[in-house]
C-alpha cells in the first residue's frame, strides 16, 4: 500500500523557516506567511519535512488512491521557492501569463523571489486554487 510521505505535522512553521540558510529567503518565506495567511485565512502547517500549507482537502482518484493535501503552501528550496496551487485548474495558466518571472510544473510554480512576481496576481491564484478545489473535492 502506498503511503503518503506528506503529511500535516505538528512541527512548528516559524522554526522551519528560521533555519533557512539564505536571509532574503527566509525574509521571502516570512512574507509568502503572511501573504498566505491573509489571504486563505488558514492558519499555516506544516506538511512532510518543508512545505508550510494552508488548509486542506480530500481527494479520492479514479485509480482509488486518496490522501489529504494543503489547498495551497509554499516552501522555500535551496535553488527556487516553490509554491503549490491545484493541479487541473484549467485558469492557472491565464493568471501566470501576468504573474512574473516564474517557471512552473505539473503542480507547482518556481520563483527566485518574491520582487519578480507580482503580489497581487498571487493572491488570485491563491483564491482560484481554494475556490478550484474546493468545487473539485467538496466535503462530505
Amino acid at each position: 500500500m502506498y503511503e503518503l510521505k506528506t503529511k500535516e505535522t505538528d512541527n512548528s512553521v516559524i522554526e522551519f523557516i528560521e533555519k533557512v540558510e539564505n536571509p532574503k529567503k527566509r525574509e521571502d518565506a516570512y512574507k509568502l506567511l503572511d501573504i498566505f495567511t491573509e489571504t486563505t485565512g488558514y492558519e499555516a502547517k506544516m506538511w512532510g519535512p518543508s512545505i508550510i500549507g494552508f488548509g486542506s482537502y480530500h481527494y479520492k482518484y479514479a485509480t482509488g488512491h486518496e490522501g489529504d493535501a494543503p489547498l495551497v503552501g509554499f516552501s522555500p528550496r535551496k535553488a527556487k521557492i516553490s509554491l503549490y496551487f491545484a493541479t487541473g485548474d484549467p485558469n492557472r495558466e491565464e493568471l501566470l501569463k501576468n504573474f512574473g518571472k516564474h517557471t512552473s510544473g505539473k503542480a507547482c510554480v518556481y520563483v527566485n523571489k518574491i520582487a519578480d512576481i507580482d503580489v497581487e496576481v498571487l493572491k488570485t491564484l491563491i483564491h482560484q486554487s481554494v475556490k478550484f478545489l474546493k468545487e473539485t473535492y467538496p466535503e462530505k
